[in-house]
């Protein structure tokens, strides 16, 4: 496994302050995360917060198979758009808690009543977060298993999946938010090795490692990648561009995919 060498952080001296400045930081760096900082419960009764997912899933899984027809043309079971929805919602909360992390050493908890979803849209809205203490690879994974575990009761009726597979597929999305945090930094080889200490394996409830590899392209070039544990259940939408992680991918395909 290679070697996590943490950047110097110079703390302020008031966490509150160091947790603001590293979720702008974190913003400005990711543009696929579809978080919008606020003061307050936004307006209006279309948001969802974290313990409402219960009640009001059927509800949010029903919007997300409207936009995905509106987007593919095709009405997806509501298995996948359920799966597809809870894999976003997953990824958003992985890189949410991770991402300060790997910045700044902070380990962020989101408090689920203060984190809200737009049943219209799936957008997020982040309200307040408690100021973060110093942490390591243990107490990241711990606070995605404590802000995860209810999300996955919420949808389970809906995914028809087990705990093993959902679990599988929170372990998959904080893997994948790592590497995507290093790539738009430009430094994916200490994000690999952030998702390995996080995810080394042999730490329930997450199945298994994060067990990235290096696969040369078709022109020589390495590039990092992983088979993941578990499936969004993309490739059910759009069955020719399935994840380039996916099960379903070969390595030959990957190559395909990675050559310039």
């Amino acid at each position: 496994m290679l070697q996590l060498t943490a950047e110097p952080r110079r703390p302020s001296g008031d966490a509150a302050a160091d947790t603001a400045a590293v979720l702008r930081r974190l913003l400005g760096a990711c543009p696929d995360l579809r978080i919008t900082p606020v003061a307050q419960r936004p307006a209006g009764g279309g948001w969802c917060s974290g313990p409402e997912l219960a009640l009001r899933a059927e509800e949010l899984v029903a919007a997300e198979a409207d936009r995905i027809e509106a987007l593919h043309g095709t009405r997806p079971a509501r298995h996948v758009a359920a799966s597809l929805l809870l894999h976003h919602y997953l990824w958003s909360v992985c890189l949410l808690v991770a991402g300060p992390w790997y910045l700044d050493g902070l380990v962020v908890r989101p408090d689920p009543a203060a984190l809200w979803i737009d049943t219209a849209t799936g957008d997020l809205a982040l309200g307040p977060v408690r100021a973060a203490p110093l942490g390591g690879p243990d107490e990241v994974r711990e606070a995605v298993a404590a802000h995860c575990g209810p999300v996955l009761a919420a949808f389970r009726p809906l995914v028809r999946r087990g705990p093993h597979a959902l679990w599988g597929l929170v372990g998959d999305d904080l893997a994948s938010a790592l590497s995507y945090l290093g790539r738009a930094l430009g430094d994916e080889d200490r994000a690999v090795a952030a998702a390995e200490a996080v995810l080394p394996g042999g730490t329930a409830p997450f199945p298994g490692a994060a067990g990235f590899r290096r696969l040369a392209a078709d022109d020589g070039s390495l590039h990092w990648t992983r088979t993941r544990h578990g499936c969004c259940l993309y490739y059910a939408v759009r069955p020719a561009e399935a994840c380039l992680t996916c099960p379903r991918t070969c390595d030959a395909e990957r190559r395909r995919r990675l050559a310039p």
